[in-house]
């Protein structure tokens, strides 16, 4: 990325919000795709799945089956997506609806993401 890009996207926040929604796009791709998990990987992007222990519960196949459906989620809109960066959404299994929720943090897993603070 050039500079002038660079200093474009620290300025802009329906820029950041886009680059973020392409990130946490991929990520969620990545899942279920092997040539997504490469490309992000060779991106730099990196992160980490957390199920909660209702979902595990339900079994194997019902975990596969929500992380397939979080994967190929893209109903996003202005009521479920304010700003524009993809990093919540529903999916519904089995006649259970799912919440599924992307937070950005360093890359240590320790703080927020400065990012993303700007967006908000």
């Amino acid at each position: 990325m050039n500079s002038e890009a660079t200093t474009d996207i620290e300025n802009d926040t329906s820029l950041q919000a886009a680059e973020i929604a392409a990130q946490n796009d991929l990520f969620r791709k990545a899942l279920i795709d092997p040539a997504a998990a490469i490309e992000m990987h060779s991106k730099g992007i990196q992160g980490q799945v957390f199920v909660t222990p209702g979902v595990s519960g339900e079994g194997m196949e019902f975990q596969t089956a929500a992380l397939a459906a979080v994967a190929s989620d893209d109903q996003f809109d202005e009521g479920n997506d304010p700003y524009g960066d993809h990093t919540f959404g529903t999916v519904t299994i089995s006649d259970q609806k799912l919440f599924w929720k992307i937070d950005l943090y360093d890359a240590d897993y320790t703080y927020g993401s400065e990012t993303r603070k700007g967006i908000e």
